[in-house]
């Protein structure tokens, strides 16, 4: 029973090592959006390697889950026999759940960011259009202000 319970500490620690790198990834994410220039590279590799590290944390939810549901009853009724392991898990879990929290802070404030940026580049390419438009128009119109008309003359006099 020990084993079962170091094992489902020892997981809830990988957790939180993993859900402090999706939040280093998030920084990343952020500062991409912060600056000047937008490298879009750097932000799709960010969004690549937290995809990864969210399998894991699907992983690990899973092998913690199909444990916990076998040590479940034991805990159950020898509480007082594991206290100081139940005491140690339940801290993690909060730190687990605590993490999770500010990360859906930090990803909620980088989709803000992104989507201000989008919203700033879609400006941009209007104006762009506009501008193209009005000298087209412009052109267009000082390259028939030279031509003359056709003229009718008439011969008959």
């Amino acid at each position: 029973m020990d084993n079962y319970l170091k094992i489902l500490e020892e997981s809830l620690r990988k957790k939180l090592q993993v859900l402090d790198e999706i939040q280093a990834y998030n920084e990343k994410q952020k500062q991409v959006f912060q600056s000047d220039s937008v490298e879009l590279d750097e932000f799709d590799a960010a969004v690549e390697e937290k995809g990864k590290l969210i399998e894991q944390i699907s992983k690990l939810d899973e092998g913690f889950e199909v444990l916990y549901s076998n040590v479940a009853k034991e805990l159950e009724g020898n509480k007082e026999k594991y206290v100081t392991q139940i005491q140690t898990l339940k801290q993690l879990v909060q730190q687990v759940t605590e993490k999770g929290v500010s990360i859906q802070a930090q990803e909620a404030r980088n989709k803000a960011l992104i989507e201000s940026y989008f919203a700033r580049e879609r400006e941009q390419i209007r104006q762009g259009r506009q501008a193209s438009k009005a000298a087209y128009d412009y052109y267009k119109n000082m390259s028939n202000t030279n031509t003359v008309p056709p003229q009718f003359l008439d011969s008959k006099q």
